[in-house]
């Protein structure tokens, strides 16, 4: 791919996009504008090998290691709901958990997933808060599928995201997370800046790989 073939970034439309890595299987390309980091359409998976690495995955309420993984967002999230309040989990997976852990604090959920529980009629309503734990990563039309997470949010509502940041070149050429060939999209502290400036979004920065957006009451 010559400099002149180089994609547009499928976050923010921008032309300014710039080579960021490469290995024996795929390449990485930064946007300058909105600094997220991404493969080309190219080496996406077919649905059906996507869907054949996340039936892999063994993640169930019952299981507590998974439990304090969530809940690096359900905690913070949590503080700052009000008590019987109404959300969904975007991408709740092959075992939801949690969408449990908020029922089991009062709240009621909804749960979409589009390889599991593939219902839309979810994402046609609006929520206090929703959820997108380890999802991200995974939009290969990110523009596309933030924008449709932050029309589930109500106006004075929450979204919560959890994902691996990237930090700079080298840091990445050793991380493992891009190792994943389900994981087509990285997100830096920038790129989370940029949406929140889109969406005239307040941010909040939680640990190493939680963010909350609180979307202006109207």
């Amino acid at each position: 791919m010559t400099e002149k073939t180089l994609p547009d970034c499928p976050l923010c439309n921008s032309g300014d996009c710039i080579s960021f890595h490469a290995d024996r299987r795929r390449t990485y390309f930064r946007c300058v504008d909105c600094r997220f980091v991404f493969v080309p359409r190219e080496y996406h998976l077919s649905s059906a090998a996507e869907k054949t690495e996340y039936d892999l995955h063994e993640n169930s309420p019952a299981d507590q290691g998974y439990r304090r993984f969530l809940s690096r967002l359900f905690e913070p999230l949590s503080a700052r709901l009000e008590p019987r309040s109404c959300g969904l989990d975007f991408g709740s997976g092959p075992g939801p958990t949690l969408s449990v852990m908020f029922e089991e604090a009062g709240h009621s959920m909804a749960i979409y997933d589009p390889f599991y529980a593939s219902d839309e009629r979810p994402l046609g309503v609006e929520y206090d808060f929703v959820t997108c734990t380890e999802v991200v990563e995974h939009f290969r039309n990110p523009r596309e599928d933030l924008d449709r997470l932050w029309s589930c949010v109500r106006p004075g509502g929450l979204l919560g995201v959890m994902t691996k940041l990237v930090i700079d070149a080298p840091a990445f050429s050793n991380w493992h997370y891009k190792n994943d060939q389900t994981h087509v999209g990285f997100f830096s502290t920038e790129t989370f800046q940029w949406l929140a400036a889109k969406w005239s979004a307040e941010l909040e920065l939680i640990g190493r790989d939680v963010m909350i957006f609180s979307k202006p009451r109207e």
